[in-house]
């Protein structure tokens, strides 16, 4: 489908918000202590965080629910208005449909809240409801539908107007695994046509997947931001699996001066270890040493996963240990 006029703007800005010392409190709670961020253009941003951590807040303050106490928000490249909200699409975590209307009918509705004429609301509709083959729901009542059939139908009508900016809080919450990657690939295909999506998700998975930066946020405040390889490059220990064939002892031995043996596994075809190189020796000084002494079958840097540096930094931040 043609995108609107206006996101064509988009494209020509680096960054379609930037968040700037935002704080915000209810009653005696501090949710947000001077917040900064900024969301690249036409990027999959992942808000993370624990439960409670300040997420919510935040994005009821992009989409003007609430305001902040103090602090700025600029929305390609202006101050946030409440003119930007129809450029914005927010699917909330708890879904918001009426029960008792009919699927059509709200989906019309609620299309037309966001300008949309009745015309073009159809046509956008008839394309979805196709391209989603959900066709036959139109004439249902919300209540007829399961948990991942009402996800459906709030997708559809999250993206219709096609917003440049779109927030989506636990997309991914009532599908099966063939929907979740149904709707994982609609959200590529909306990227790639110059939609901006923050994704606020505990699925670590859809990070990977996805994301291509990240704010992490944690006690109300931003503890990590950046692009997701250099966050995984900037937190790897060092460490190397190596998969061998020969005396265990000889490696054991090989590893004695300027190399730690973290882990060693043993079958009858071949030997897994994770070695941590120290100091300023190398990879190649690793494999210098051990080539001598074992047949060496694989040799790979151990990058951390998403959820391995979400863990790490929450437990650097917290008193009490988290897991994902």
């Amino acid at each position: 489908m043609p995108r609107l006029t206006a996101g064509l703007f988009i494209l020509n800005i680096m960054n379609i918000l930037e968040i700037k010392g935002v704080s915000k409190s209810y009653a005696s709670h501090l949710a947000l202590d001077k917040v900064s961020l900024t969301v690249p253009a036409q990027s999959v941003y992942g808000l993370l965080g624990p439960n409670g951590a300040g997420k919510t807040s935040l994005i009821r303050i992009i989409t003007q629910i609430t305001a902040p106490d103090e602090g700025e928000i600029l929305f390609a490249g202006k101050a946030l208005k409440a003119e930007h909200i129809n450029r914005m699409g927010y699917l909330p975590e708890e879904r918001g449909l009426y029960k008792k209307m009919e699927v059509g009918e709200q989906a019309l509705y609620l299309a037309r809240l966001k300008g949309l004429s009745k015309a073009d609301a159809m046509k956008r509709l008839k394309y979805w409801f196709e391209k989603f083959e959900i066709q036959s729901w139109w004439k249902k009542k919300v209540e007829e539908l399961s948990k991942g059939m009402a996800q459906k139908v709030q997708f559809v009508t999250t993206v219709l107007h096609e917003p440049e900016f779109l927030i989506l809080d636990e997309p991914f919450t009532g599908f099966d695994p063939i929907n979740a990657e149904l709707i994982k690939n609609e959200l590529l295909e909306l990227r790639s046509k110059g939609t901006t999506i923050v994704l606020s998700t505990h699925r670590m998975e859809s990070v990977e997947e996805l994301c291509s930066h990240i704010a992490l946020i944690n006690q109300s405040k931003v503890i990590l931001e950046g692009s997701v390889r250099d966050i995984r490059k900037q937190n790897k220990s060092n460490t190397y699996e190596i998969q061998y064939s020969g005396n265990r002892i000889a490696f054991t031995h090989a590893l004695w001066t300027g190399f730690e043996l973290l882990d060693l596994k043993e079958d009858s075809d071949h030997n897994l270890a994770h070695v941590k190189i120290l100091g300023s020796h190398s990879p190649n000084d690793l494999l210098s040493v051990l080539i001598p002494q074992v047949q060496v079958l694989g040799f790979r840097e151990l990058i951390p996963s998403m959820g391995d540096v979400f863990i790490q930094k929450v437990n650097e931040a917290s008193s009490e240990p988290v897991s994902v």
